[in-house]
C-alpha cells in the first residue's frame, strides 16, 4: 500500500470507530484512570462460611466466596489491588492443624498483593511464622517492627510500590505494640517502633523518593480507643499525606470510611470491614490521566453471603 493510501485508510478507519460509537484514541487518552482497592482484615483462619445455624453471621463469609467475588471484580476492572490488614491466623481448627499454611496458600491463589502482620500472626512464634512464609506468594509489609535481632531479619520490607496504568501506589504496614498482648517468647527480639514517627518517615520516603501518587497504610493498630493509645483515627489526624488507612485489630464494621481532613486540605480515608472474612471492602479512586492527580473516590462494603455464587 502506498503511503498516501495508508494514511487515508487509517483516517477513514478511525472515523468509522467514532461512527460505531467506539471511543477514539484521543478520548481514551483523556479518560480518567480508575484504581480499585479490595481489602480484608482479621480473617482469623475462617476458611469456611460460619455455620448457618441461627447464630449471628450464620452462613456469611468463606474464602471460596471471596475468591469468586475478587475474580469477578478483576474481570470488570483493569487496575485492582487486593490487600489485608493482619490477623490472618487463629480462630478455627484449620490453624491448629495446619499452622497457617492453608491460609497463606489460599490467599496466594486469590492473588493478594500485600498484607501486614497482626498480633495473632505471632501465635506460633517467630519460627512458626518463618516456617509458613514460603507459602505466601505476596509480601508482608511492616515498617514499625524491627526484626534485626530475630530469625526474620531478612523476611519483611517496610513498603512496596505498585504501578497501575502509570499510577504509582505506595503501600506500607504498621503493627500494634506486641508487649503485653503477645507472649514474650512469641515475638522474641522484635522491637516496636513508634507508629506516628514511622508513618511520617514512610510518607516522606514515598512522596519524595518514590514519587508515588497514592499512599496506603495497612494498619493493625485498631480503629479507635477512648484512651491515649494510638489508633487509626489518631494516626490519620497526626500524619498528613496518607490517602487511605486500611485497618484491623478492633473488628470494626464501617458502612463507609471515616474521613480526616487536614489543615493542608489533604483527606485521609480510614476503613475497616469487620472480621472473619464476612465482608470485602472496596474503594475506587479516580485519577487525572495526564497529571496522575487523585480526583475522587467511592467506597462500598461487599457482604460475602449466599448472593455470591461460587464459581
Amino acid at each position: 500500500m502506498k503511503r498516501r493510501e495508508f494514511i487515508k485508510s487509517t483516517v477513514v478507519g478511525t472515523a468509522g470507530l467514532a461512527v460505531l460509537g467506539l471511543p477514539s484514541l484521543a478520548n481514551a487518552a483523556a479518560s480518567p484512570i480508575k484504581l480499585t482497592i479490595l481489602h480484608t482484615n482479621d480473617m482469623h483462619s475462617r476458611i469456611d462460611p460460619f455455620p448457618n445455624d441461627g447464630r449471628k453471621n450464620g452462613g456469611m463469609g468463606g474464602m471460596a466466596r471471596r475468591a469468586t467475588l475478587v475474580k469477578q471484580i478483576r474481570q470488570q476492572e483493569p487496575n485492582v489491588l487486593l490487600l489485608d490488614a493482619g490477623d490472618i491466623w487463629q480462630g478455627t481448627p484449620y490453624f491448629n492443624f495446619f499452622g497457617g499454611e492453608l491460609e497463606f496458600k489460599l490467599m496466594t491463589q486469590m492473588g493478594y498483593d500485600a498484607a501486614t502482620l497482626g498480633n495473632h500472626d505471632f501465635d506460633n512464634g517467630l519460627e512458626g511464622l518463618q516456617k509458613q512464609l514460603p507459602h505466601a506468594g505476596f509480601p508482608f509489609l511492616t515498617a514499625n517492627y524491627d526484626f534485626t535481632d530475630t530469625p526474620l531479619k531478612s523476611d519483611f520490607k517496610p513498603y512496596k510500590v505498585f504501578v497501575k496504568e502509570g499510577v504509582r501506589v505506595g503501600v506500607f504496614g504498621l503493627g500494634i505494640e506486641l508487649a503485653g498482648l503477645v507472649a514474650d517468647k512469641n515475638f522474641g527480639g522484635t522491637k516496636y517502633l513508634d507508629p506516628v514517627a514511622t508513618a511520617q518517615s514512610m510518607v516522606k520516603t514515598l512522596r519524595e523518593q518514590e514519587k508515588v501518587d497514592l499512599i496506603i497504610c495497612l494498619s493493625h493498630l485498631g480503629f479507635k480507643y477512648e484512651s491515649a493509645k494510638i489508633d487509626d483515627l489518631k494516626l490519620a489526624k497526626q500524619v498528613s499525606g496518607i490517602d487511605l488507612i486500611i485497618g484491623g485489630h478492633t473488628h470494626t464494621f464501617l458502612d463507609e470510611p471515616e474521613k480526616v481532613v487536614h489543615s493542608d486540605r489533604h483527606t485521609t480515608l480510614v476503613n475497616q470491614v469487620g472480621w472473619s472474612g464476612i465482608n470485602l471492602g472496596r474503594i475506587d479512586f479516580t485519577f487525572d490521566r495526564k497529571k496522575k492527580v487523585k480526583t475522587g473516590s467511592t467506597a462500598s462494603v461487599l457482604p460475602l453471603n449466599h448472593s455470591v455464587n461460587i464459581s
